[in-house]
């Protein structure tokens, strides 16, 4: 890529967000809280960039300490044996004015699996203090089962107590660097 820009994520204007079905009638909602993400690009023009991103598991927050220990246990992301969650861009197509698909391989517990996500582009903006910036909103959905994170517990009802279906969401700001 000529004349490559490097983005590098903003951690305190950044979210990475999941939601799944619990017990089929609400769904439960966390983030994880280190993340790092960088972007490289042929100046402000994000159409076939490069994406990665690297995630620690043992960051994952629901806002229920037992809840997130069992997160961080064996039963699902085994945050000991694989501290880190790893995306690595293949393609970042435009598909409209500011909307781009985001494709890639994403490797949870040394699983390596395709995903898709849709990508919003908020824009290009100067902050306060003179920092280039670049904002994205992104979706998607994965299958938990699909990285071999199958814990899960049979209702009385039938059906089961987690969902296999992950949706993902992030709000991801972007520095360029020098």
């Amino acid at each position: 890529m000529a004349n490559t820009t490097k983005w590098t994520i903003d951690p305190a204007h950044s979210e990475l967000m999941f939601r799944v079905r619990h017990l089929k009638i609400a769904n439960v909602k966390g983030e994880f809280r280190e993340f790092s993400a960088e972007i490289l690009s042929s100046g402000d023009d994000f159409n076939q960039a490069v994406v990665t991103a690297e995630v620690k598991s043992a960051s994952i927050f629901t806002n229920d300490n037992n809840r997130d220990t069992h997160l961080k246990s064996a039963d699902f992301f085994d945050a000991e044996k694989y501290p880190t969650l790893s995306f690595k861009g293949t393609s970042f197509s435009k598909t409209s004015d500011d909307e781009f698909v985001l494709t890639g391989d994403l490797t949870i517990k040394e699983i390596t699996k395709p995903i898709s996500l849709q990508v919003e582009f908020g824009g290009v903006e100067n902050d306060l203090y003179g920092n280039r910036k670049a904002g994205f909103s992104l979706e998607g959905k994965l299958s938990r089962k699909e990285w071999e994170l199958n814990w899960n517990a049979v209702l009385e009802t039938g059906g089961v107590l987690v969902s296999d279906e992950v949706k993902i969401s992030g709000e991801l700001q972007f520095i360029k660097q020098a």
